[in-house]
């Protein structure tokens, strides 16, 4: 730092400051940047490549196949690209890879950020555009763009995303009618959905592809839409169906059925599976209001936990005594939506409606229920008439989809996450962006497990768990994310 003395000469004297660089950053740490963010938009697009490649006739690949996973990976390498480079450079001033190596793009006159278009269009027309040292940015007072945060704002971001998830959810729908062990061209396919006269490419859309399709559809939406609940009522970011008994109690009436009586076919032990969830969330909520204290979240949970560790050991020694019971078990217990026909659908299709009109009726008191009940009953909110309803929606979705698929983990625990970080707190939105969210991932499991095993299938369980687990440490790793 220069400064005068009084006798008219100039000394430098150091406070402790380090210098702060001024102008562009070097062309050499811009090109590290670069780099990176190439490679991140490139890669979706080399990853897609391989998998297309793969799909090839003669590894068992078809038309359909290949037109899928290639609109798939156009518009996750475009997402991405608009994302980073677009969106995330534009507002915030940083990319990723600008991020990683602590660079920032502002406007050169006005020191700001220069948006989405100018953000994409910069590598095109540099003019007025300039990559500095975030040091730089940060002394010179930049400031990354702040979202609208108005209602009119927030409405309109929410609606964009609904409407987003509804296109998303309708590829969905097509990738799995679309594909499977038997490969289908696009004239079969729209043959089967609009001509049909019986061939056999008819015969798989409409009574294989099809029912299950629609059955993931549907326990998609109960499951996304009852993880959002659970979270909420128990105030648990970890919760899910298990925690309050649910699977453990149509585990358990599953086991006995097959016991007793020898069930196999998922028809047969449907409606034990859903008595079985039934009873567990009675059991629960009673043993919860026992006390002075009545029903909490705390009471819940402890009160699931018990109850669900009871039910598994009764289940466990069912199956090891009887071979029969553990054959069939063990495949239930996976949870698949393979195998499935219209009559089970048609079966627990009307509990699932009948739990998702009661969700998003309730989302206004769990709304209140979630500021304490302190609050919500100085609101005038009935706490336990709210609390009732809202078990009364878990359960009937949570035990339809269970007796229908079996016990299906993680969509229930990642997907409210996943939706909470895009509409916030507030239930009413987050429980239909969650049933869309739910079915979409359930799809896209199934989807993957036709495909990765080949001609052979891998239940979409397990394929839940082997995605779902890393991406459920990932989410839990940014804390904002996994705050209720």
């Amino acid at each position: 730092m220069t400064t005068t003395r009084t006798d008219g000469r100039t000394s430098r004297e150091s406070f402790g400051r380090r210098e702060i660089p001024r102008g562009p950053a070097p062309r050499g740490i811009r090109a590290v940047a670069w780099a990176f963010d190439t490679a991140l938009t490139v890669l979706p697009f080399v990853l897609g490549w391989f998998v297309v490649d793969s799909l090839r006739d003669a590894n068992g690949g078809g038309e359909a196949d290949r037109l899928i996973f290639g609109a798939a990976t156009l518009a996750i390498g475009c997402a991405l690209g608009y994302w980073n480079l677009g969106l995330r450079a534009g507002r915030t001033g940083q990319s990723a890879g600008m991020r990683w190596v602590g660079l920032v793009v502002r406007d050169r006159e006005h020191g700001t950020p220069v948006g989405t278009r100018r953000a994409l269009r910069r590598v095109l027309d540099r003019d007025n555009v300039e990559v500095v040292r975030q040091v730089t940015a940060a002394d010179e007072g930049f400031e990354p763009d702040k979202p609208d945060g108005s209602p009119t704002a927030v409405r309109r971001r929410r609606l964009l995303g609904l409407v987003v998830l509804v296109a998303v959810l309708a590829f969905a729908l097509l990738a799995s009618i679309a594909i499977g062990a038997r490969p289908l061209t696009t004239g079969e396919i729209a043959h089967a959905l609009f001509a049909s006269d019986g061939t056999q490419a008819d015969i798989i859309v409409q009574t294989l592809r099809g029912p299950r399709t629609l059955l993931a559809l549907v326990v998609g939406i109960a499951l996304g839409a009852a993880g959002a609940l659970i979270q909420g009522y128990t105030r648990n970011p970890l919760a899910d169906a298990g925690l309050l008994g649910l699977n453990a109690g149509a585990a358990f009436l599953v086991v006995l059925s097959m016991y007793l009586f020898s069930f196999t076919a998922p028809s047969q032990y449907l409606w034990f599976a859903f008595v079985g969830s039934f009873l567990a969330s009675i059991v629960v909520f009673g043993l919860s209001s026992i006390g002075s204290g009545g029903t909490s979240p705390l009471s819940l949970a402890l009160a699931g936990a018990a109850v669900a560790f009871f039910l598994q050991a009764m289940t466990q020694a069912i199956v090891v005594v009887d071979q029969n019971s553990l054959d069939a078990y063990r495949f239930w217990v996976v949870g698949s939506v393979a195998g499935r026909g219209f009559d089970i659908l048609w079966t627990v299709l009307p509990f699932l409606i009948a739990g998702l009109v009661l969700a998003l009726a309730g989302t206004p008191g769990l709304n209140v229920l979630s500021l304490g009940e302190d609050v919500a009953k100085s609101l005038g909110s009935n706490v336990v008439a709210s609390r009732v309803l809202g078990i009364l929606a878990i359960t009937l979705l949570t035990g339809a989809a269970t007796a229908a698929c079996g016990p299906i983990a993680f969509i229930g625990l990642v997907v409210p996450h996943v939706a909470r970080a895009v509409t916030g707190p507030d239930y009413r939105w987050l429980v239909p962006y969650a049933a869309l969210m739910g079915a979409v991932m359930l799809l896209v499991a199934d989807v993957i497990g036709r495909v990765v095993v080949r001609p052979g299938e891998l239940q979409v369980g397990i394929v839940l768990a082997l995605f779902g687990a890393p991406f459920f440490v990932a989410i839990v790793r940014r804390r904002k994310l996994a705050a209720l």
